[in-house]
């Protein structure tokens, strides 16, 4: 039986009455996970408890408040399994904005009794996939949520988990690249060639690619956090139109098939041609050849 979560948030009845849980999963909009939103502010705001865009949105509709001032309300994200869920902050509402005000997010007060814990506190909880986000009263789930972990530092990100799970945003791969967090993948992406595919999920348009040469796939994605179009024209022709902030919003990164780095290249580049010819990338998406 796991540690109940209230054994460490310590909480009495009349607190506990008054408190909500947030549970954040994706955008609803766009579909960006909540936890890479956290990861990409900077530490700072992280350890304060006051990552932006990441806790105390107010209105779950027009007619509906996620939480009133004096409320206290704990926030989670979800982590990459979907029972986990890592404790990012704790606070006290002292104001929410009207409905459709240009920042939907309240005004708070950081409870600072938990932030040590902010960033650190992983706990289990069951919770379907059906929203984006979820405001409930606490005691609806405190009596479900365990603890399973508290991390010796503030969480930096999943740790590699095979080729075969490769699926990065453009903003992840950057921060990964710049060596910010989850070290592995850059180690490991560097040791071996493959086939790729970079998704626009907000068309839905893709690139199929190869990576051949020395230093393998991390070279090649490299080249794309520095490009933006790695030098594909249809690419290049997108950057000119919409900009470096188009790529970090919408564009994906996913390991298709992946060999040892003494493979032969023409058989490298024979399996990227016949990942175009499926999913017929030349015809309608981002490939020119």
């Amino acid at each position: 039986m796991g540690i109940p979560l209230n054994s460490i948030l310590n909480l009495t009845e009349e607190q506990i009455d008054n408190s909500k849980i947030e549970l954040n999963m994706k955008d609803g909009r766009t579909r960006e996970p909540f936890i890479d939103r956290w990861l990409d502010r900077p530490e700072s705001e992280r350890a304060a408890g006051l990552a932006k865009r990441c806790s105390y949105w107010t209105w779950y509709r027009a007619d509906r408040r996620n939480f009133k001032e004096g409320n206290w309300v704990f926030s989670f994200m979800r982590l990459y399994r979907s029972d986990e869920w890592l404790f990012v902050s704790a606070a006290e509402i002292l104001e929410t904005p009207e409905y459709g005000a240009e920042n939907g997010y309240a005004t708070v007060r950081i409870l600072e009794d938990y932030a040590p814990l902010f960033g650190r506190l992983v706990i289990n909880l069951h919770k379907g996939n059906k929203f984006s986000l979820y405001v409930f009263r606490l005691d609806k789930f405190l009596g479900e949520a365990t603890v399973k972990e508290v991390l010796p530092a503030m969480y930096s990100g999943e740790t590699f988990q095979g080729y075969d799970r490769v699926r990065l945003s453009f903003g992840k791969l950057d921060r990964i690249f710049r060596r910010e967090i989850m070290p592995s993948y850059h180690d490991a992406l560097e040791s071996v060639t493959g086939v790729y595919c970079l998704t626009d999920t907000n068309t839905g348009r893709l690139y199929v690619g190869s990576a051949t040469g020395e230093g393998g796939v991390a070279q090649r994605w490299g080249n794309y956090l520095d490009t933006k179009h790695g030098g594909n024209e249809k690419l290049r022709r997108l950057y000119e139109e919409r900009g470096e902030a188009y790529f970090r919003r919408y564009f994906v990164f996913t390991l298709l098939e992946y060999f040892g780095m003494s493979y032969d290249p023409q058989k490298v580049l024979e399996r990227e041609s016949w990942w175009k010819d499926c999913l017929d990338t030349r015809r309608h998406g981002y490939n020119d050849n």
